[in-house]
């Protein structure tokens, strides 16, 4: 059996080459579970929270002050004897009621990634979303630490149940600068 230059070349090569087993590329995922829903677990996964958060605040206060001083001087002697006698008697009331209330209503959807996740299992979840009517912008933003098993089937959550919440709604436009007061009267509530 003669082995040509060649067949010699190849035969080197495979011995200097280790084995490799072969792997093959399958469509299937054994990671996946069938029977189990889907909860975000790691950084990156995405969660859509339902916000509907009412708040309803009134602050009254009372304020009922009164001042009142009395001072009076006798009849001088001496080098002083032109100072007749002289009393003065002043007297401060003041009354005042002040009220506030507010309400405030917010609704929607914004879907958050989970930016990390806590040695407890918990996930930290960060998220906004614009939307545009018009002339305006308002922004949803939230962050906050929810639980996976709160978690619906649907990959929802409630922003009820989102610990340590910073929900912010921001607008911008011609509706957000027209409520917002001018600079003369910005210095004037400053000032007074």
């Amino acid at each position: 059996m003669k082995i040509g230059l060649k067949g010699l070349l190849i035969c080197v090569l495979l011995a200097a080459c280790p084995a490799v087993p072969a792997g093959a590329q399958s469509l299937w995922d054994d990671r996946t579970n069938w029977l189990a829903d889907a909860r975000p677990c790691r950084v990156g996964d995405i969660v859509t929270v339902l916000i509907n958060e009412r708040t309803d605040a009134k602050d009254e206060a009372k304020m009922d002050v009164q001042k009142s001083s009395s001072s009076s001087v006798s009849d001088g002697t001496g080098i002083l004897s032109f100072i007749r006698s002289l009393s003065l008697t002043t007297s401060n009331s003041g009354k005042g009621d002040g009220s506030v209330e507010r309400k405030h209503h917010a609704t929607g959807t914004v879907a958050c990634l989970v930016t990390e996740v806590l040695p407890n299992g918990n996930l930290v979840i960060e998220g906004t979303r614009d939307v545009r009517t018009s002339e305006e912008v308002l922004q949803f933003q939230i962050i906050g630490v929810i639980r996976p098993q709160d978690v619906n089937s649907d990959n929802q959550i409630n922003s009820s149940l989102i610990a340590n919440a910073e929900l912010a709604v921001k607008g911008r436009g011609i509706v957000s600068r027209t409520q917002k007061p001018g600079v003369v009267t910005q210095i004037l509530q400053a000032v007074f």
